[in-house]
């Protein structure tokens, strides 16, 4: 089995964290960002994450939240880590980190070269990164949108934190994607579902397969 890796993420059915638990991924995500179709609430986040067992990670995705939020947030629901998806500041990053004690990974959004500095500001900050696509200008989400962006742009790239590729992976470009970028995690979302917001359990699973047979 391969060491990569998985985060299933926007997650907000019991049998779909039960899917996603069983096949084998390292990371459970739940979104709290009322755009999103994958939005939930703290009391049905806390359910689901009451189930998730011990050595599966429970990430809860936020953007630009206020302290009073996340002071919900975490009192309500059992989390392993925050993943802030907005446009925190490197400063934002450090004062979430220290009021809270959790490990912090901070998504990224790559369209073209000048977007990688913002990389290096991060990984003196977050505990992980995550390097995900753009979201175009006019996008309502800052994630969760299906696309890919040009792998090369972080081919041989290093950092020293852990960090995570998102954006459109699918089963079919799961492999190419880890050959290109050398990858040993990644998050997904879009890709075992049905329609946004809907996951499917058979996806998972089949997602999950091609995921481990990466070498």
């Amino acid at each position: 089995m391969s060491d990569l890796s998985v985060k299933i993420c926007g997650l907000s059915r019991p049998e779909h964290v039960s899917a996603a638990v069983e096949a084998g991924a390292t990371y459970i995500g739940f979104v709290f960002f009322p755009k999103s179709p994958r939005n939930v609430t703290l009391k049905k986040a806390r359910s689901l994450a009451l189930d998730v067992p011990p050595g599966v990670a429970k990430v809860a995705l936020v953007v630009d939240p206020h302290d009073a939020f996340l002071d919900e947030l975490i009192e309500t629901v059992p989390l392993d880590m925050l993943q802030l998806h907005g446009r925190e500041t490197p400063e934002r990053v450090t004062q979430i980190k220290d009021r809270y004690g959790l490990p912090v990974m901070k998504a990224v959004g790559v369209a073209d070269a000048s977007d990688l500095a913002s990389l290096d500001a991060y990984v003196r900050v977050a505990d992980q990164i995550l390097v995900d696509t753009k979201a175009p200008k006019d996008a309502d989400r800052p994630g969760g949108n299906g696309q890919t962006f040009d792998w090369r742009l972080i081919s041989g790239r290093r950092w020293p934190v852990p960090w995570m590729l998102a954006g459109g992976l699918t089963r079919d470009n799961v492999a190419q994607a880890v050959a290109a970028t050398g990858a040993r995690q990644i998050d997904l979302s879009s890709a075992v579902e049905t329609a946004p917001g809907q996951k499917d359990s058979a996806l998972i699973r089949d997602f999950m397969a091609a995921a481990h047979a990466v070498s």
